[in-house]
């Protein structure tokens, strides 16, 4: 499962640590990522979607109906 959320489109960030001695090591800031399943009614289905943690809360403001419609009018497979 990569770190990337389907709504949001969220990926990890990549950049450096550094250290008190000032010594620079690569890194990655992940972002929050689940796996939830949400209940369509108009398929009569379940469908899992990888969410960020803005995802989740995206899909309860605006209803997973409109989101998975805006993921499908992207191009994206569900």
């Amino acid at each position: 499962m990569s770190a990337h959320c389907q709504v949001t489109g969220r990926k990890p960030g990549f950049g450096k640590a550094v250290s008190h001695s000032h010594r620079r090591t690569n890194r990655r800031w992940n972002p929050n990522i689940q796996r939830k399943t949400y209940y369509l009614p108009s398929e009569g289905r379940r469908v899992t979607l990888t969410l960020s943690a803005k995802g989740i809360k995206t899909i309860d403001r605006d209803g997973i109906e409109a989101v998975i419609a805006r993921i499908r009018a992207r191009g994206d497979k569900i």
